[in-house]
């Protein structure tokens, strides 16, 4: 599982996270919501060690993220992150792209490699497009490109920063979908997003973020239709009017 333990974090003089308590039990999935600025992007790059923390505790199957003593680069082998932009190598082919961090970060060997690469392409729906180049792909394409890479460093949890929010809506739910198929397979995720249909339907449980804060956590439909917290309320009356006027 993941343990997030009164998790305290600062750019500067501005606080960020203000003493975050957060359980991810293995086989869950996740989800982050809030207002811009909240504090969730943030949040998921302290779990996977891409951003210190100035108080508190990550835990991630029992090992401290930011102890001095941990391998960090070895942990974060249990812990995919999958960003907004693509971040794909744009003078590599799909499979290239996939291939690349077995074999550079786990000294796999380039045939093996090149299976394993294969195998996830086809498990995000790529498999079609395993010789295409980057510029041949559209956003959706190149979306799951990014889940098939970090997947190919089979890691026990998922991390999922906002990655339908550059997306034409018709491309959309491509990437939902995938990320569908990894929950019904079993995988833990924790997914930041602004999708709340996303989040009824998929969510087992969602913790809505206000200004560094965990103001609520709880089922969907616990969080989204019956919040308890009332500035989890005004964020859902705006998203509620946001989604009329679309």
């Amino acid at each position: 599982m993941i343990e997030i333990r009164n998790v305290q974090k600062a750019f500067g003089p501005v606080s960020v996270l203000k003493g975050i308590d957060l359980t991810i039990e293995r086989g869950e999935l996740v989800c982050l919501i809030g207002s811009s600025g909240s504090g969730k992007s943030t949040l998921l790059q302290c779990i996977n060690g891409l951003e210190s923390i100035q108080g508190g505790e990550i835990i991630v199957d029992g090992i401290s993220v930011h102890a001095p003593s941990t391998n960090i680069n070895q942990l974060r082998r249990k812990l995919g992150i999958v960003f907004q932009q693509y971040n794909a190598f744009p003078h590599l082919n799909a499979l290239e792209n996939v291939a690349l961090a077995p074999q550079v970060v786990a000294k796999m060997g380039k045939k093996q490699a090149m299976l394993l690469a294969h195998k996830h392409l086809e498990h995000v729906g790529l498999g079609a497009k395993a010789n295409a180049m980057p510029s041949q792909l559209s956003g959706g394409q190149l979306q799951r490109l990014a889940i098939a890479r970090a997947l190919a460093m089979e890691p026990t949890y998922m991390l999922f920063d906002e990655v339908t929010s550059a997306l034409d809506p018709e491309l959309v739910g491509e990437v939902l979908s995938t990320m569908r198929l990894l929950k019904s397979e079993g995988m833990t995720m924790v997914v930041v997003t602004h999708d709340i249909n996303f989040v009824r339907e998929s969510a087992d449980r969602v913790a809505f973020l206000s200004q560094g804060s965990v103001c609520e956590v709880g089922t969907a439909e616990q969080v989204i239709d019956r919040p308890g917290d009332e500035q989890t309320r005004k964020f859902m009356r705006r998203e509620s009017r946001n989604v009329q006027v679309a």
